[in-house]
């Protein structure tokens, strides 16, 4: 029999709230978390907007020496797989710390690091180029600085698949679990990567958006008027469990993770599949691995970039996957609010979705003023629902043609 996994604890670093109550607070109101780029001067490049996460002092939360050691996606990761050990209530002192595991991804890593030590290297030498630069950099570094934080010494790697990550390591996650290597697993996705080499790059692919004059109108999936998807940054993180370990500890659990598919196009390095082929196999695998039924699903938290062709062919992907019963789903995309976290998307909105059914409510996708004719589903425009949600699917789509998606339901003993 397969071992029953479920979710027992959620970390949010997002632009609309440093916390799990407050992002899901500012969802739930529609409030964007894009304004202008205070992290670097933006100056001269075409697109001056960003998602970034305010009132961050990685200092007060993780200590000041600790801090320094860490570029910015680690101590996202770090203050986020926090908060979600301690909504799960895990004592690590308690756990046997070799069935407990760590698998949180990036998808671009330490670049903000990299970056400022580039600087150092042109502009005073090779000498003076920090030590840490290594360590501080690597795509895996925020999962192994986590582990080393709790005292976990399960399997700890990362994976890495572009705006797939965040949810291909809550997937692998759940696969671990089920084979009995691990009795708990804290998984997601960090990003930090709004930095001047960042921004100039998604510029150069003419994947952003450049409606610098309106920032939190910038992000606007499904709508006609979207230009492009708004960079973004923060950490999202689950703690999830076999079923047997989280009853034996008395855990409340928030839901179950009942699927995962994954999938690639095999199609193109930036553009999805025209035909939504690849992201609806993805949908498929999740479902049957869920042992569900299209008609189970009643909400999804859509990848819904914003940009013009991935919210056409996303479209396409759920009316294949769905059929009839694709107008009958509640859709929105977060992204609309937090902008794009690239590989940290698949962690905050796996943990929207299982809010989403823990609550009863459905966020909203903001800026959805014109709608377009190729997308001509019920996005949630603009507003948040109260509905009860027994089964939610969350899909998130990759460069490099990468797909994943993750089929939660509400906890039933």
């Amino acid at each position: 029999m397969t071992e029953r996994v479920v979710v027992t604890g959620i970390g949010l670093v997002t632009p609309v709230g440093s916390d799990r109550q407050t992002t899901w607070d500012s969802l739930l109101k529609g409030r964007s978390g894009i304004g202008y780029i205070s992290l670097f001067d933006a100056e001269g490049y075409d697109t001056r907007i960003a998602a970034e996460v305010d009132d961050f002092d990685a200092a007060a939360l993780l200590g000041r020496k600790e801090s320094k050691r860490l570029d910015r996606f680690s101590q996202f990761a770090c203050v986020a797989a926090l908060e979600a050990l301690e909504d799960a209530g895990i004592e690590m002192d308690a756990e046997d710390p070799d069935r407990v595991g760590v698998l949180i991804g990036s998808g671009i890593g330490g670049i903000i690091t990299i970056t400022e030590q580039h600087k150092i290297l042109l502009e005073k030498g090779p000498g003076r180029v920090s030590p840490f630069l290594v360590p501080m950099m690597l795509g895996d570094i925020a999962s192994g600085q986590v582990s080393m934080m709790i005292g976990a010494k399960g399997p700890n790697f990362s994976t890495v698949s572009a705006c797939a990550t965040g949810a291909d390591s809550i997937g692998e996650a759940l696969e671990m679990i089920r084979r009995g290597r691990a009795d708990v697993v804290i998984a997601g996705g960090t990003e930090a990567a709004v930095c001047e080499i960042g921004v100039a790059g998604f510029n150069s692919c003419m994947a952003l958006s450049t409606r610098n004059d309106e920032p939190q109108k910038a992000s606007r999936p499904f709508d006609s008027g979207r230009d492009g998807f708004v960079l973004g940054e923060g950490a999202g993180v689950l703690v999830l469990e076999s079923l047997e370990h989280a009853e034996k500890r008395g855990a409340n659990v928030l839901a179950e993770l009942a699927g995962y598919g994954s999938s690639s196009d095999s199609h193109h390095v930036t553009q999805p599949h025209p035909e939504g082929e690849g992201a609806a196999r993805a949908m498929k695998w999740a479902l049957g691995d869920a042992k569900l039924a299209p008609e189970d699903v009643v909400y999804i938290n859509a990848h819904g970039t914003s940009t013009p062709m991935n919210d056409k062919f996303e479209t396409i992907a759920m009316k294949k996957m769905f059929g009839e019963h694709v107008y009958d789903l509640a859709i929105s995309s977060t992204k609309s609010m937090t902008g794009h976290l690239l590989g940290a998307a698949g962690g905050i909105e796996a943990a929207f979705t299982v809010l989403a059914i823990n609550e009863g409510a459905i966020p909203p996708t903001i800026n959805f003023d014109d709608p377009d004719p190729d997308c001509d589903l019920n996005y949630t425009p603009n507003t948040a629902v109260r509905r009860e949600i027994g089964v939610a699917m969350s899909n998130v789509f990759g460069f490099g043609g990468h797909n994943a998606s993750l089929v939660f339901k509400s906890f039933q003993q």
